[in-house]
């Protein structure tokens, strides 16, 4: 039940809009045994120990400082912007931010699954194409050559999160 699965993306997804168009999208899940809420899931994603380390490279770098109680509140719905991200679009359980420069998408999801008694967690990341000269969208040489680190990464932050919910219970 520990595995990071990465599932076709599901059909309600926010983040399905950016599935197609030249641009890039995944989906990884993982199921966690108990009921856990999406601002749970939010608040743990954004307060692991991993995710810190990208929070603090953003203050350093573009100076957009964030904390654990910001986390939290966006979790909640209490909160429109994150650190580097603003929420694009929410639904029940789902949450779709934008990067400020608008390149990337991130996606948290939650479902309840097998009555209630596993929670699937979602994460996902979309990357917008850019036009190009000949007016065909495509991803950058930047991008594809950080491809392979960018699912390592994506895998490595869902299982802290899952981890953070684990040991803390929220």
């Amino acid at each position: 039940m520990n595995a990071i699965t990465t599932p076709p993306l599901p059909d309600h997804a926010l983040l399905a809009r950016y599935a197609g168009n030249g641009g890039y999208t995944d989906c990884y899940a993982t199921d966690l045994p108990g009921a856990y809420s999406h601002a749970e899931f939010v608040a743990a994603f954004y307060t692991t120990w991993l995710f810190k380390l990208e929070r603090a490279i953003l203050e350093w770098l573009v100076a957009r400082p964030s904390t654990d109680d910001e986390a939290a509140e966006l979790g909640r719905g209490s909160r429109q912007a994150f650190a580097a991200w603003t929420v694009e679009a929410s639904a029940p359980n789902q949450l779709l931010l934008r990067d400020f420069l608008g390149n990337t998408r991130s996606w948290l999801m939650v479902e309840p699954r097998h009555d209630g008694g596993v929670t699937r967690l979602y994460f996902g990341s979309a990357v917008v194409p850019r036009a190009t000269r000949d007016g065909h969208p495509r991803l950058g040489f930047s991008f594809r050559a950080l491809l392979g680190f960018h699912r390592r990464y994506s895998r490595a932050l869902l299982a802290a999160a899952r981890a953070r919910l684990t040991t803390t219970g929220a």
